[in-house]
């Protein structure tokens, strides 16, 4: 009687395990931001040990109509999809940007299907100001709350603490 309980046991166990990697590759996903380019948003300290964790929404993210200015977005990097960026949204398409060093123009206008991203640490990221305008099929998805460290759950993630560039907003999309 045991055994067959055991098994059964497994069997729903093991039944449940597609369903949740479904889950996590398109719907929602706990991602650990690293590094001090979302600073003071995410990872307001310097302790490499606390990095924050997210709750990442994935359904639809790549979607432009479900992107917007000051959403915090992870997204495959332009020159090699194996590495993975964390940047706030401070330009959907249409929208003119005026952009920093490196960039080699003083303005851009974003293509359709495509978002300018910046990093709230003005000094410390490497964003669309080095790479220039991502394609929205690039985005993994959208960080939706911090869920670790227990003290910093409930953070505000729509407050921009970045550069506030952008020059003309597309009135059809705001």
């Amino acid at each position: 009687m045991a055994k067959v309980n055991s098994f059964k046991i497994a069997f729903i166990t093991l039944s449940w395990i597609p369903v949740m990697m479904t889950f996590n590759n398109n719907v929602c996903y706990v991602a650990n931001i690293k590094g001090s380019s979302m600073r003071p948003t995410l990872n307001p300290n310097d302790n490499e040990i606390s990095n924050d964790w997210v709750l990442l929404w994935k359904f639809g993210c790549q979607k432009s109509y479900n992107l917007h200015r000051d959403d915090i977005i992870l997204f495959k990097a332009p020159s090699d999809p194996s590495t993975v960026y964390c940047k706030r949204i401070k330009g959907i398409q249409y929208d003119t940007i005026k952009t920093k060093a490196p960039y080699p123009r003083e303005t851009v206008t974003i293509p359709r299907n495509h978002l300018w991203v910046e990093g709230d640490n003005v000094f410390h990221s490497i964003d669309s100001n080095k790479f220039g305008p991502i394609s929205s099929g690039l985005v993994i998805g959208k960080a939706v709350k911090v869920i670790w460290p227990p003290s910093r759950w409930g953070t505000d993630l729509k407050e921009s603490l970045g550069r506030g560039n952008v020059v003309t907003i597309n009135p059809d999309l705001s």
